[in-house]
């Protein structure tokens, strides 16, 4: 099967209600919030879900209201993403899809 590639951008506002806590005063979005993204993007490009994560790994933070681009491959039953910061690997990861 051909693998399939997604790309989209976004943006965790400043006031989302997880930042509150994640760091008061130095505010960094959390990494499940990232990956809320991943899988509402993975949703949207073809209506496929996430059924487990394989690995993950976060190399850097992403800030309240900076612009990340993602970057989802899909080959059967398996994802592979990318979040960037700019052209900085800031996340990736690989996932089994449901």
């Amino acid at each position: 099967m051909a693998s399939v590639s997604h790309h989209e951008s976004f943006r965790i506002p400043a006031g989302h209600p997880a930042l509150a806590g994640h760091f008061p005063g130095n505010p960094v979005v959390p990494g499940v919030v990232v990956l809320d993204q991943v899988a509402a993007a993975l949703a949207r490009a073809g209506g496929r879900r996430l059924a487990e994560l394989v690995q993950v790994k976060f190399l850097a933070p992403l800030l309240p209201e900076q612009e990340a681009q993602l970057q989802l491959e899909t080959r059967e039953d398996r994802l592979r993403f990318r979040v960037l910061r700019q052209d900085s690997l800031i996340a990736s990861g690989e996932a089994r899809l449901a």
